[in-house]
């Protein structure tokens, strides 16, 4: 131990103070002081290496006031320069390319855009693959530029809605079902065509059918039989000449068949009908027929 002595003294009396026998001193001396020199200059090993790190990265990722490399953050959102490739899903209201350039969706398989509702679940999908555009949802439908519905396909019904539908396939349009259309007119300078290689074919209209050749000729054409017929009205034959080229003129004779024969009488207000053959005509003017 340190023992200390003190001395007391009255006033008016002076004494020297003895001078104190032991010093002691402060601070870190030995391997102490040697530990905190190494471990300040490692922090500051450390400190210089993560600013170089630091910078490093900002020049790699292209780090600047405006983005990060060629995107770019504006008023609007987000700017994206160049070919990007996205890893993960990409959450977007609104993507849009430049005025002056395209926009690319390219993938090794195929691209799928989807629609949700609130729920999470797809209410419309975009699939474009290698081999087919595949579309699910209620209603697909193509507008012009202006709005206007130019094509239009739901559950019930497919609507065109330009001014002319053009097939250019050299086997024309095939219809498994009915047809419901106001006109149906042939190319120009090329012959409109209806046919049904196999069953028969049908046109239908509750306030009649008008057929109608500007400067050529209209032909019907069966390996059977043509038939005109007519419920209520009246079969019109509104010609200069009417012509029946082929039809075989029957003689009266000895055969059996000689008295299925009939032929053709015309009225004078146009009508015709059937007259039993006979060696001279049958026909009567005013025929009861004719009344």
């Amino acid at each position: 131990m340190v023992r200390e002595q003190y001395t007391t003294t009255t006033q008016g009396t002076s004494l020297e103070r003895p001078e104190s026998q032991y010093v002691y001193t402060v601070g870190i001396y030995g391997w102490r002081k040697r530990c905190l020199y190494l471990f300040v200059l490692l922090l500051l090993i450390i400190l210089v290496v993560n600013f170089a790190l630091t910078i490093w990265i900002l020049k790699v990722m292209w780090f600047s006031p405006a983005g990060m490399g060629h995107l770019h953050v504006t008023e609007e959102g987000l700017r994206l320069e160049g070919e990007s490739e996205f890893l993960f899903p990409l959450y977007a209201k609104e993507i849009h390319s430049r005025r002056d350039s395209s926009l690319l969706l390219q993938s090794t398989h195929n691209v799928t855009v989807n629609a949700r509702n609130l729920d999470g679940e797809v209410t419309g999908r975009l699939n474009v693959g290698p081999k087919m555009v595949e579309v699910h949802g209620q209603q697909f439908q193509i507008n012009s530029v202006v709005g206007k519905p130019l094509f239009t396909v739901d559950e019930n019904e497919v609507v065109v809605g330009t001014d002319k539908l053009r097939v250019t396939g050299p086997e024309g349009a095939l219809f498994e079902h009915s047809v419901e259309t106001p006109l149906i007119r042939g190319e120009a300078s090329k012959p409109l065509r209806l046919e049904s290689p196999t069953r028969t074919l049908s046109m239908d209209a509750p306030k009649g059918i008008y057929i109608e050749a500007g400067i050529g000729n209209i032909e019907a054409l069966s390996q059977m039989d043509i038939k005109l017929h007519s419920s209520d009205g009246v079969l019109l034959l509104d010609a200069a000449t009417v012509r029946l080229p082929k039809l075989p003129e029957g003689k009266r004779g000895g055969s059996e068949r000689s008295e299925e024969l009939h032929e053709i009488c015309v009225c004078p207000d146009g009508k015709m009908y059937l007259s039993a053959a006979g060696r001279y005509s049958t026909c009567q003017e005013y025929s009861h027929v004719c009344q």
